[in-house]
């Protein structure tokens, strides 16, 4: 295992490949690449690594492999797109970095071109187009639900899984499948109002992402965001034009997916004329955060790019940047012991950690639990659990583990991707809790009403 700097894997992956290396088209920065010492502080924190135990499955390896596809000494394989393939993009390696090297913006240029210059096999080729025709459109998605609906209720969903059929044909559909969420009658509607008035006096005038699953999905999360911003003095704007923020396809290299979605994202957010752009979903938050860096080439969109993300905030950031003007009422009759899941993009990408467990200890009652390994991914990573489903069970099963030996209640979640895979981890557990996202939490302690702790995982 590499050591030093003048160490190296002992072989280089030689598959056969469409190209021979990166194009010319923004390849990995080799000052980036230089940056790393090869110090081996990024392997305990990555998960991949965690799970496969291979070097070049680590942040080490893979910078090492860009290096050498840089400089001639490897090619842009099919062997080295599965290692590239195999980071989950959680950034936990950005964080645990003593020499600051900026893996993020490495394997996002890396990304790209493994998708113009990596032939896929036609398996991985369907999966793709089917996750990428679908997910980042939330009327396609709604479109899906009724026969979704019709396939959990008549127990079709059931069979499926207990045939174990669909798994035998593409882990990848057993997948997604599994990770599908009880189809309910919000599913189907988008009914909040493009404008809803700030409650008392008006301090910002706020625009609203709701997401793509978070939209079909998440709806009451959405719904409760908006009451606790309107209930902090906050008129919120919400464009029914608005799309995808790009997230999905971004982490995925398909970059000129992700800057059509960029675009309307702006464009839509512009003419709303908002002091902030507030997002609930981790993800979404981080690429809303990167726009900058998806529209560099792009004259028309560069300079209006850096204005959008000067106004982006999490919403968690938001309201711990503003302050809450609303009292607070307590939402169960005792104490309420929570564990607080960090989501990667959150945690790692914008470095957000202490407002999500601000907010919640100012509802009366609440008592935060810390989980060992709160910075491991829990295996979500935007569609990673669908396109490696083996590596991202493994760690969803760690990550539901830890947060149940913390012992608390139920777990507080900011993101949808990781709220449904520690969902369906928990399903198998033997004590099993309920899962919220902290705005809905702050949204029945604003209007004083229970917590539903009966709450379906």
């Amino acid at each position: 295992m590499p050591t030093s700097e003048s160490s190296a894997p002992a072989a280089w992956p030689t598959a056969a490949s469409v190209a021979d290396g990166f194009d010319a088209q923004h390849p990995p920065d080799p000052k980036l690449i230089d940056a790393c010492v090869h110090c081996g502080f990024c392997l305990t924190t990555c998960p991949s690594y965690r799970v496969l135990g291979t070097e070049m499955d680590s942040p080490r390896g893979r910078i090492y492999l860009m290096d050498a596809i840089n400089t001639g000494e490897a090619p842009l394989s099919a062997t080295s797109a599965k290692h590239f393939d195999s980071c989950l993009g959680c950034l936990a390696c950005t964080t645990a970095c003593p020499s600051g090297v900026q893996y993020d913006q490495l394997i996002a240029a890396v990304r790209p071109q493994v998708e113009r210059n990596h032939e896929r096999s036609l398996p991985e080729r369907l999966v793709r187009l089917l996750i990428f025709s679908l997910f980042p459109y939330p009327t396609r998605l709604r479109a899906m639900a009724g026969p979704l609906y019709l396939y959990q209720k008549l127990g079709i969903s059931q069979l499926v899984q207990k045939t174990g059929l669909l798994a035998k044909l593409s882990p990848s559909l057993a997948a997604m499948e599994s990770l599908l969420p009880p189809i309910t009658a919000e599913s189907f509607q988008d009914d909040l109002p493009e404008l809803i008035p700030a409650v008392g006096t008006q301090r910002y005038r706020v625009g609203m992402v709701l997401g793509c699953v978070q939209r079909v999905f998440f709806s009451d999360v959405n719904a409760a965001t908006a009451r606790v911003l309107s209930a902090n003095g906050c008129e919120v704007v919400i464009p029914h034009e608005q799309g995808c923020c790009a997230a999905l396809p971004a982490h995925q290299g398909q970059a000129a997916q992700a800057q059509a979605l960029a675009r309307r994202m702006i464009d839509c957010f512009e003419a709303a004329e908002v002091d902030y752009v507030v997002i609930n979903a981790a993800g979404c938050g981080h690429t809303l955060k990167e726009y900058h860096h998806i529209l560099q080439d792009d004259p028309e969109y560069r300079d209006r790019a850096q204005a959008f993300v000067a106004k982006v905030r999490d919403v968690q950031e938001f309201l711990a940047q503003v302050g809450l003007t609303t009292p607070l009422h307590p939402i169960t009759s005792g104490a309420l012991p929570i564990v607080y899941q960090d989501a990667c993009h959150l945690l790692h990408g914008q470095k957000i950690s202490l407002q999500p467990r601000q907010l919640l200890k100012q509802i009366p009652g609440v008592i935060l639990r810390e989980p060992i390994d709160a910075a491991l991914c829990c295996g979500s990573a935007g569609v990673y659990n669908m396109l490696h489903p083996d590596v991202a069970a493994e760690l969803g099963q760690m990550k539901v583990k830890n947060l149940l030996n913390t012992g608390a209640t139920l777990v507080a979640s900011s993101n949808p991707g990781c709220s449904l895979q520690i969902q369906q981890h928990m399903a198998g557990q033997a004590r099993a809790v309920p899962l919220f996202h902290p705005m809905e939490l702050l949204d029945f302690s604003i209007r004083n009403l229970p917590l539903p702790l009966e709450k379906p995982v």
